[in-house]
């Protein structure tokens, strides 16, 4: 979808401009996922509208193949806006009959689709109508390995947490291969009996890999009952959107490179952190060179090693 954004730290109401940009988790996700040297196509619908052409433009300049977008004629593509504020961002969707909400199961069946070595779904796809639910949730039955990022987004269900989502996302991340989910908001879903990762892997015993991820502090990977876990490095933050998105990146780069959990969660630590550092959603990552001594460096100077330089 297109995002608007003001300038860092003006709220929407008082702006006099915003910044055209472009946003959308799964798009967020298999951009830097080129950038980190793994094939990704992201496929989706946008309008035939000039947000719909920079939307494409954008994501295919990042190296994600767009071939399997369609361009709906009828419908408009979806909008994001920002509006950023001292006690954080509040985000506005209009996304309510855009051409990403009328997606249904019969895109599984098409090229881009078929021949996909995983398929990365997220929980915001069954908030935007019943046609992506039940995408979903055919995906999951198919032939696909299928990762699953939660990302509860509370303005996209009708009722919040206490409507439908926590029911409907626990069945479906439960249902994944590879889940990803904050404990932030686990809690918000799910309760106060989320009090920790272990208590995650309790409420979703199904997914072969689930990786919890809390906030500043660390992220925990569980391969079956075996945890892992990895301090996030100490980061200056712009703004927290899209961080999940890129994390999500990482780790399944480092995953689909044959790295041990550690070094996945590692990377994607090291993925969000160029998210964090901008406003928009999609920051640059260290260079490659910095990026391979961070992953290296010894675990008590993993935390406070400068990114860049």
């Amino acid at each position: 979808m297109a995002a608007f954004v003001p300038a860092a730290g003006e709220g929407l109401a008082a702006a006099d401009s915003v910044r055209v940009a472009v946003a959308g988790a799964e798009s967020n996700t298999a951009t830097y996922l080129a950038e980190l040297g793994v094939p990704a196509r992201w496929v989706s619908a946008v309008g035939a509208d000039p947000l719909g052409t920079r939307v494409l433009a954008q994501v295919a300049a990042c190296g994600v193949d767009v071939a399997g977008v369609r361009t709906d004629p009828a419908r408009p593509t979806g909008l994001m806006v920002k509006d950023p504020g001292p006690e954080g961002t509040r985000v506005h969707y209009y996304r309510r009959g855009s051409a990403a909400s009328a997606l249904g199961p019969g895109v599984l069946a098409e090229p881009a689709v078929r021949d996909a070595a995983l398929l990365h779904l997220t929980g915001i796809t069954p908030a935007l109508s019943e046609t992506c639910r039940a995408l979903v949730r055919q995906a999951l039955d198919g032939p696909w390995p299928v990762s699953f990022d939660v990302n509860f987004r509370p303005a996209l269900w009708e009722g919040g947490a206490g409507g439908e989502a926590p029911e409907v996302l626990r069945d479906l991340a439960d249902r994944a291969d590879l889940v990803l989910v904050g404990l932030d908001e686990a809690q918000a879903l799910w309760g106060p009996r989320i009090a920790a990762p272990a208590d995650l892997r309790a409420l979703l015993p199904g997914p072969r890999l689930l990786v919890v991820k809390d906030g500043p502090r660390a992220a925990t990977a569980y391969d079956g009952k075996q945890a892992c876990t990895v301090p996030a490095r100490a980061v200056d933050v712009v703004e927290p959107v899209g961080a999940g998105d890129a994390f999500a990146a990482g780790f399944l780069a480092g995953l689909h490179r044959g790295e041990p959990l550690a070094r996945a969660l590692r990377l994607g630590h090291l993925t969000a952190g160029a998210a964090l550092a901008v406003t928009s959603d999609h920051g640059p990552l260290p260079p490659p060179d910095r990026m391979a001594a961070l992953l290296d460096a010894p675990d008590m100077l993993w935390r406070g090693a400068p990114a860049s330089g």
